[in-house]
């Protein structure tokens, strides 16, 4: 198959091959192995044999088009690890047999104030999302990493250290940077009592950057069995937060608290464990509004806010920090043809603390 793309260098050929993947073709239809096309690299392409690939909940959410807008057949997967096996000709960060990364966007506009202040995910024009997003290059939609390869332009690709993990790695790319990103733009660290709610995908590695970063951490969770887990993460004090005695052990005493929770939940009960000046970040997707009364934040000066991800640059700050402090995920590695399982148990919480793809498997 070949199409024609204009650049700045002109019009060039775009040519693409079959790939295997794993996907889906409808919201109620289970995920099943499909071939799809992935462009032949073009100058500055990097073409990566994808090896890993986390599992991440907003997977489920758009192959059951839970957010509305999927596009069929969709390809998930935005935690992506493996090897570069070809790049084009101007390509000059990467070179064959390099470890490569790529997270949850692949292109944005590349010209609005968004994007030169190195805030791609907030790209005014929109960016192109690692899977279910236009295609620039084919005029289809893009293609995840539940699959055998993906070719992404250098900019948008990361490099990976070396002491890390490869599997363990994968989910940094989604989890990692969603909980860094905030936790760095609000000045996370030593001298900082900050609180975690919630102890899943997104909430343990919270606890692994906020400690190391070198802030005191406070864990906040409904469930006793998780409370030397916290503390095996890292955490210095556990709060049980169906107990009401426990809760006011810090009212009033936290400067930062991540709220990692996408199940409904009383913010307001959060929001009291905040000092003066206190911020409350939520990067939990809750399905319906969370209300939040005036007086939990009026008296205090208190602020509410919300964080998505991380631009390129900062993807590969975090990248560094967690190679740094040999901090990865807590994973557990299954076969792609586990995936629909893997799903269902997602939905039950019922994994510590993330899934990853062995996409070796996808080759069986």
């Amino acid at each position: 198959m070949e199409t024609l793309k204009t650049t700045a260098e002109g019009v060039i050929s775009v040519k693409t091959k079959e790939v295997r993947a794993f996907g889906t073709a409808a919201a109620d239809k289970s995920l099943q192995q499909i071939k799809i096309n992935r462009r032949i690299p073009t100058p500055h392409d990097v073409e990566i044999e994808i090896l890993y690939c986390g599992v991440c909940h907003s997977d489920l959410h758009t192959a059951r088009n839970e957010w509305h807008g999927t596009v069929y057949p969709c390809v998930p997967g935005h935690e992506i690890v493996g090897k570069v096996v070809s790049v084009g000709k101007h390509v000059s960060k990467f070179k064959v047999g390099d470890h490569a990364a790529v997270g949850c966007m692949v292109d944005s506009c590349r010209e609005c104030q968004y994007c030169r202040e190195d805030l791609e995910q907030y790209c005014e024009e929109g960016n192109t999302a690692t899977y279910n997003s236009p295609d620039k290059h084919l005029g289809t939609q893009t293609y995840g990493g539940y699959s055998e390869s993906v070719v992404v332009d250098e900019a948008y690709v990361l490099r990976v250290p070396e002491n890390l993990d490869l599997a363990a790695t994968a989910p940094l790319l989604c989890a990692g940077i969603t909980t860094y990103s905030p936790l760095k733009h609000w000045n996370v660290g030593p001298g900082k009592k900050v609180g975690i709610i919630g102890i899943g995908g997104l909430g343990h590695m919270a606890v692994k950057l906020a400690k190391a970063m070198g802030a005191e951490v406070i864990v906040f969770t409904t469930s006793a069995s998780k409370v030397e887990d916290a503390k095996r993460l890292g955490a210095d004090d556990v709060v049980l937060s169906k107990d009401r005695d426990q809760m006011q052990r810090y009212a009033g005493k936290l400067h930062f608290i991540l709220d990692a929770v996408s199940a409904q939940h009383d913010v307001n009960a959060y929001l009291r464990q905040l000092r003066v000046d206190g911020v409350m970040v939520l990067v939990g997707a809750p399905e319906h509004p969370l209300p939040i009364a005036a007086f939990s934040l009026i008296p205090q000066r208190k602020t509410f806010a919300g964080s998505m991800i991380g631009g390129i640059a900062e993807t590969q700050e975090m990248l560094d920090f967690c190679g740094k402090h040999n901090i990865v995920s807590d994973i557990e590695l299954i076969n792609i043809q586990k995936i629909n399982e893997a799903y269902e148990r997602l939905l039950k919480s019922d994994v510590k603390y993330r899934f990853v793809i062995d996409m070796a498997s996808l080759k069986k």
